[in-house]
């Protein structure tokens, strides 16, 4: 099955927001506006070599991190890393992404001062892998808590967007001014719905487990494994739910700007949507600890929320060969040492 409405929106998208410039030179330019803000001493912090293993050292936790920290920056440095960063997303995707960001402010309220990594919403660090050039081979991330967005070019194309994370906590704002503000609203609400709208013997097939896992089970894994595929096949569910369960794709795919995004869900085309399965583990109350992946043959979308009295959200987009670029770095190197 594929996605008419949604390629035609994404790309109208492409077509009214991005006439002027592709994303890769968006990105090109948009990284090296950055780098020539910087003084010498930030741009040894800032940027490594595109083959240091620090490019696929990725998390989402409150860690030690390499590359420059947003909090280290004067402020028109400051407004280019986030010019960084919208050049890779799409107006959703960033949205998402600061106001993760922001929720920060409302943890340190909440935990108090004294941790190790404070909560910071200028504790995000931006770094730059390699030269960014029209035709060149580089990669970039932007990572903090509950966030790492991973972009890598090859010979001045794009090739992955992936591991793409994104998490809140609290998932759901209960009290204060910003009280009902839910980030990742759609990303559980729209699982919730499917699993809700499918026959008993369909949940049946769906539910992997009573008992939602602490956390989505591929971590911060280099390469992402969870093995078999299981869960309910797309083939069995009818268009309603086919419906239901493409909106939850498009929701994490979309993080990415339009033209990036309609080479996702093409990939995605291209290996079969009938092999895609939904899996759930846990409650399907609110509130209540639950789980769900979408795992098809090329991609896999892992949602978990069961810390802090279920109030705690990790949602993953990773590609099976793709991630860091890995499949069209292959197949560069491949190429360029048979014409040698």
């Amino acid at each position: 099955m594929r996605f008419p409405l949604l390629q035609a929106t994404l790309l109208a998208v492409l077509t009214t927001l991005h006439v002027s410039a592709s994303a890769e030179a968006e990105m090109t330019a948009a990284a090296n506006n950055f780098l020539v803000s910087l003084s010498d001493d930030q741009k040894s912090v800032a940027t490594f070599e595109f083959k240091s293993e620090e490019r696929e050292n990725w998390h989402f936790i409150p860690k030690d991190r390499k590359g420059i920290t947003l909090g280290t920056l004067k402020p028109a440095q400051r407004h280019l890393a986030f010019a960084l960063l919208q050049s890779g997303l799409s107006n959703r995707g960033f949205s998402k992404a600061t106001t993760i960001m922001s929720l920060e402010q409302i943890l340190q309220e909440l935990e108090g001062p004294s941790r190790r990594f404070p909560r910071d919403p200028e504790l995000y660090h931006v770094s730059i892998f390699g030269k960014p050039d029209a035709q060149g081979t580089w990669a970039w991330r932007f990572e903090g808590h509950h966030l790492s967005l991973n972009f890598t070019l090859v010979n001045g194309k794009f090739a992955g967007g992936t591991p793409s994370f994104m998490g809140t906590n609290p998932a759901e704002v209960r009290k204060g001014p910003r009280a009902g503000l839910r980030v990742l609203a759609a990303e559980e609400d729209l699982a919730r719905d499917l699993m809700t709208h499918l026959s008993p013997s369909q949940q049946k097939l769906a539910l992997i487990q009573t008992n939602a896992p602490d956390d989505i089970l591929t971590v911060a894994n280099r390469t992402a494994d969870v093995g078999k595929a299981q869960g309910l096949p797309v083939s069995e569910m009818n268009g309603a739910q086919k419906k239901l369960l493409n909106q939850i794709i498009e929701e994490y795919v979309g993080r990415l700007r339009g033209d990036l995004s309609v080479a996702d869900l093409a990939k995605i085309d291209a290996a079969g949507r009938g092999k895609i399965r939904f899996a759930w583990a846990g409650s399907l109350q609110r509130g209540q600890r639950h789980y769900y992946r979408i795992h098809g043959p090329t991609f896999l979308l892992e949602y978990d929320n069961t810390q802090n009295d279920a109030n705690h959200v990790h949602a993953v987009w990773r590609d099976f060969e793709n991630d860091f670029g890995r499949d069209l770095l292959k197949e560069h190197l491949e190429h360029s040492h048979k014409s040698k």
